[in-house]
């Protein structure tokens, strides 16, 4: 079996409901073997991530908002009460101010740049800063981007500097945590009709565009990304870091 993940134990954060790449990324992982940790947005969200998290068999649930001073850290407080340790994590949320989000980048205001790349990007850093200590055997740690980060995409607006951002973070962490032989890794997925990407205009025209221009002429799932998530975080994919690694069924590759 080359994905094992038995006896590591990963921290999943955003899950909206059981659509979510998170999610998928989520059942790949206890599918694997792993014990798993996962995180709510709010009182609202709870519902639907507790579906997914008494699926999973989740050993610890709570809420998570990056933009609420220390509830990041209380969740890697919890952790180490816990566990003692993580293995792996996968940070799966962004946000953009809808009025910023719905105009062109030229017209984004700075707040709402602002509250996007610290949500989307900086969060991500926190997350490493905070696992370290916790990875005693070195670890994975894994982002969710996405093509708009490295080509224009119509209506993706103020999300692909930030994704672009996202994905540069990756290979300095790359940099930064090899020492402690912790791993970093972009998982760029082709589009996945989920709750976030509802907030981006005309999304269903972007997801006929990229079938028809992908080389089998279909969507990748959340399931089949997931699975590229716990090859990443098990001992097969110890000789890559730094890297994006591509699960959009090749639609990067084409003209």
């Amino acid at each position: 079996m080359i994905v094992d993940l038995a006896g590591r134990r990963g921290l999943v954060v955003g899950i909206a409901n059981e659509h979510s790449i998170a999610a998928g990324c989520a059942k790949a992982f206890r599918d694997a073997g792993a014990e798993l940790s996962v995180t709510y947005l709010n009182e609202k969200a709870m519902p639907f991530v507790r579906g997914v998290a008494d699926s999973i068999g989740a050993d610890l649930v709570g809420p998570c908002d990056v933009r609420i001073p220390g509830q990041l850290e209380s969740v890697f407080a919890s952790l180490a009460e816990r566990w003692g340790r993580l293995d792996f994590l996968l940070h799966s949320i962004a946000f953009a101010p809808r009025e910023d989000l719905h105009t062109p980048l030229v017209n984004c205001s700075a707040e709402g740049f602002a509250l996007a790349m610290d949500v989307s990007c900086h969060s991500f850093i926190r997350m490493a800063r905070l696992a370290q200590p916790l990875m005693t055997n070195g670890g994975c740690l894994m982002t969710v981007s996405f093509y708009g980060a490295d080509k224009v995409v119509e209506n993706y607006n103020l999300m692909g500097p930030v994704k672009a951002a996202l994905e540069s973070s990756v290979r300095y962490l790359a940099s930064d945590l090899a020492a402690r032989n912790i791993r970093v890794h972009a998982i760029s997925t082709g589009p996945v009709k989920t709750r976030a990407a509802s907030g981006i205009d005309r999304f269903d025209e972007l997801l006929d565009e990229v079938r028809a221009r992908t080389p089998a002429q279909r969507l990748v799932s959340v399931e089949e990304i997931g699975k590229v998530a716990a090859f990443l975080a098990s001992d097969a994919g110890l000789p890559l870091t730094g890297s994006v690694t591509y699960a959009d069924g090749g639609f990067h590759v084409m003209a």
